[in-house]
């Protein structure tokens, strides 16, 4: 399990605030939201990477392929979050990230999820490689050999 620490290592850390919108029936957040949550993290990652611009010159994009959760706690309103994003696989066309979602509340992870990003021609509109530029930025960022 991911400490605090270990979050805040990541390359990609964004806060946010649980809103009370987002509690469901039971009077917690509703599990959708933390698709969303991790979704707010997977952009910031990529515009930090693509410095903005998510559509490069020879119009590729990242598309997420699958995703998934392991919830470990629930959230309740009001709480503050650190959610963290990394990438911990390169493949020819996809990387594999990695994400976290901590609560300032309870000092603790409440939820750990994944992601398959390949990287899609929007003129083609298929899959293609992960250019070489993207592959080093993504190295650089990370500060290792992923």
């Amino acid at each position: 399990m991911a400490s605090y620490l270990e979050i805040a290592a990541m390359p990609v850390v964004i806060d946010a605030t649980v809103e009370w919108g987002q509690m469901d029936a039971l009077g917690h957040v509703n599990n959708t939201t933390y698709f969303r949550y991790f979704e707010n993290v997977r952009i910031a990652y990529f515009e930090r990477l693509m410095q903005g611009n998510l559509l490069d010159s020879q119009h590729l994009v990242p598309v997420l392929a699958e995703t998934s959760c392991r919830f470990k706690m629930p959230l309740i309103y009001p709480d503050k979050l650190a959610i963290g994003a990394k990438v911990t696989e390169i493949l020819t066309d996809r990387i594999i990230m990695q994400y976290v979602v901590f609560s300032q509340k309870a000092q603790r992870i409440a939820a750990e999820g994944m992601g398959t990003v390949v990287c899609f021609d929007v003129s083609k509109h298929t899959k293609t490689a992960l250019p070489d530029h993207v592959t080093e930025a993504i190295r650089k960022l990370e500060g290792s050999q992923v």
